[in-house]
């Protein structure tokens, strides 16, 4: 059993990597989106970013800096199959994971007038923001020194493979089929 995490910047292709591996690979998917939703939802709270970091810093903040995707985690070794856990956020997350063993986490970044354009054309909950709001929101979870809160930078620092995701989608695929092919042949 192999355990995928992704990291990266907004916009940069999480999603698209989540995808291929979920529908090319039989990967099984663990969302910290989907999670967070469902607790917002719990505590009447709107759905949108602010809300996602409150929840999720509150959590982390009560439990653990890596109760979230510890939390993931068990619901994957549950499944017994090759999961990928989207979108692991702050290092003591990565550190969780890298502790459980086979465990990889992969990173993903673009330009970003690029990822604000996919963004926009995703229009989750999230993401109907304006390109100054969505530079504002990356900027504030990229570095932290609470270890609750979000360090994009640092969780894409500590990865073990990072894409670069300035290219077409066939091209994103290419670079993650190549490294699930290194990854693979190591752990056989």
């Amino acid at each position: 059993m192999l355990i995928i995490g992704i990291t990266g910047t907004l916009g940069a292709g999480k999603g698209t990597i989540v995808d291929y591996l979920t529908k090319e690979k039989g990967f099984t998917h663990f969302s910290v989106r989907a999670y967070l939703i469902t607790e917002i939802e719990k505590q009447g709270m709107p759905v949108n970013r602010d809300s996602m970091m409150l929840v999720a810093n509150g959590l982390r903040t009560k439990h653990s800096p890596s109760f979230i995707i510890d939390e993931l985690y068990q619901r994957a070794l549950a499944s017994q199959k090759h999961c990928i856990i989207e979108s692991i956020r702050t290092p003591g997350e990565v550190e969780s994971l890298n502790e459980k063993g086979n465990f990889y986490l992969f990173a993903v970044d673009a330009d970003p007038k690029l990822r604000y354009e996919r963004i926009f054309t995703r229009n989750s909950e999230t993401d109907r923001i304006d390109y100054e709001t969505f530079l504002e929101n990356e900027q504030r979870e990229m570095d932290a020194n609470d270890p609750n809160k979000q360090n994009l930078r640092k969780c894409i620092e500590m990865a073990d493979f990072v894409f670069n995701n300035n290219g077409s989608i066939k091209t994103l695929q290419q670079q993650v089929e190549t490294t699930l092919e290194l990854i693979l042949k190591q752990t056989v």
